[in-house]
């Protein structure tokens, strides 16, 4: 079984990481109307939420660069921005090194329980490192659904 799940992670991360070439980077700090945010930030968020729930949530180290969480936390949105945002290149970057980094961590280890039970902001409380793990696949689809809305907004406008 486990090794469905990391290939379920291939092929959402898959996904995401084709979608990020395929997006010309002009487009990508345009927040729309009726949008918080742009097309980087969901992609960045992408990056810095998958980390909080497979390393954080156990007390590990983060392993993106420190910025991530000042841009790309949950709440936050560019037009607070005080910074330059990572281009695209170094997002996809994150994206794609964080899988084998994610693999090394849980195989074998997908039960872990961690050190105390999380409670995101769904309410949902999770008790292993494998729940917040499978959890960040269905986040990870939902901002992907958020940058095809943005950039479906932005090429019609």
């Amino acid at each position: 079984m486990e090794q469905t799940i990391f290939q379920h992670m291939e092929t959402v991360r898959g996904i995401t990481e084709e979608s990020i070439k395929k997006i010309p980077e002009e487009l990508a700090d345009r927040v729309p109307i009726g949008f918080n945010n742009s097309i980087r930030w969901n992609f960045g968020h992408i990056a810095f939420i998958q980390e909080r729930l497979v390393f954080a949530v156990l007390g590990e180290k983060m392993n993106v660069p420190s910025n991530y969480e000042e841009l790309f936390s949950g709440g936050t949105k560019p037009a607070d921005w005080k910074i330059t945002p990572p281009s695209f290149a170094d997002i996809l970057s994150v994206l794609t090194e964080q899988k084998s980094r994610i693999k090394d961590a849980i195989e074998g280890n997908i039960n872990e329980p961690l050190p105390d039970p999380f409670t995101n902001r769904l309410g949902i409380t999770f008790h292993t490192r494998g729940e917040t793990f499978l959890f960040s696949f269905y986040h990870e689809a939902m901002h992907m659904e958020a940058i095809k809305r943005i950039y479906r907004a932005i090429t019609v406008e």
